[in-house]
């Protein structure tokens, strides 16, 4: 089989640790593994520091990365305790609110119900409310979701149960949809105790049950994201490491690799990573193509990677599927390895 080209990729989930965690990435090492892995669109998460809450840390935020980006990028807003109506005001320069309801750390934790009502009553968007939820604090979102008419995306799925509810409150009519990562449909609890604190996240990597629960549940998942959270070598092996793990380079050969065993259809990729992105996020997807050689099989190594952070939990799979070349809106953007757009030519999809 020869190239085939792949439309506008998106990854409605990335960490870029800017501003107060460069030392992990920034917009400029992020946006060029981006490309590297075939995207050309990034949602950027809101728990930076200062956390993204207000409107003059959207602001800087936005300025530090129309200086840095490489490819096209969105801003979440992170939902807090007292930013319900200034939140609502932003709704139209960011690309959703998102709302951690469990498992994480730092000033965006939420638990106080009238504050996350006054979220879902108040928020306008486009963009959706994004939910980080497991267990319990996931029907908990679905029900405010239903009870407010609050389109609503939860991130992450992971668990067989999880994937089940969500099944049968998108048949009721819940104004939901829902992503799973790389790491949840490749990995599992086993390769945890291989990885140590190279394989820790959030959520934690599941069963074989779950796993194979997520991939019998293909229909229900709207979208494919990395969660791309790196955090440095030493970081990982201290006392303490903090959860997550890169994603952004090894996405596309991961699916890829699916598509050659008959697991997925491409279209099935690119419903995950063009269409409902779009439609989701209410994007502006911008002019670009990815092209693919299918047939190319290698092995990912940390050597090659463009993240700053330097590894990968997927490093020594061997997959099939490499990304050649990206054209961004009419510019040859990547090429076999090499970036070749400057920082800066990525835009902002919501400056408005």
């Amino acid at each position: 089989m020869g190239t085939i080209i792949l439309p506008a990729l998106a990854d409605v989930h990335v960490h870029f640790r800017d501003p107060g965690g460069t030392h992990k990435e920034d917009f400029a090492t992020g946006t060029r593994a981006a490309l590297a892995g075939g995207i050309v669109v990034v949602l950027d998460m809101p728990n930076t520091s200062p956390p993204t809450v207000h409107e003059a840390a959207l602001q800087e935020k936005a300025r530090i990365a129309e200086e840095k980006a490489h490819c096209d990028f969105g801003l979440f807003l992170g939902a807090g305790p007292d930013n319900a109506s200034e939140a609502s005001a932003l709704g139209s320069r960011a690309a959703g609110l998102k709302m951690y309801l469990g498992h994480t750390y730092g000033p965006l934790l939420m638990n106080d119900l009238p504050a996350m009502i006054a979220h879902f009553q108040r928020w306008r968007g486009p963009g959706p409310i994004a939910i980080h939820a497991e267990g319990p604090m996931l029907a908990a979102a679905i029900a405010l979701a239903r009870a407010y008419d609050q389109p609503t995306h939860l991130c992450h799925v992971s668990r067989a149960e999880e994937i089940a509810l969500i099944r049968r409150s998108k048949a009721s009519g819940a104004p939901i949809t829902c992503e799973v990562t790389p790491h949840h449909l490749f990995l599992t609890e086993a390769d945890a105790s291989r990885l140590g604190p190279f394989g820790f996240m959030r959520p934690t990597l599941g069963t074989e049950r779950d796993r194979a629960a997520l991939w019998e549940n293909l229909d229900v998942i709207d979208c494919f994201a990395t969660d791309h959270a790196p955090h440095t070598r030493q970081e990982k092996l201290g006392e303490n490491p903090p959860p997550g793990v890169p994603g952004l380079e090894t996405i596309l050969p991961l699916l890829l690799t699916a598509v050659s065993e008959g697991r997925l259809s491409m279209q099935d990729v690119v419903q995950r990573l063009h269409h409902a992105p779009a439609h989701i996020y209410h994007l502006p997807m911008p002019a670009a193509e990815a092209e693919i050689d299918p047939d190319a099989e290698w092995e990912i190594t940390d050597e090659a990677l463009h993240t700053r952070c330097g590894w990968s939990p997927f490093a020594g799979m061997k997959v099939r599927g490499r990304v050649r070349r990206v054209w961004l809106r009419g510019t040859l953007a990547y090429e076999d390895g090499q970036v070749l757009v400057p920082a800066g030519f990525g835009r902002n999809l919501f400056a408005g």
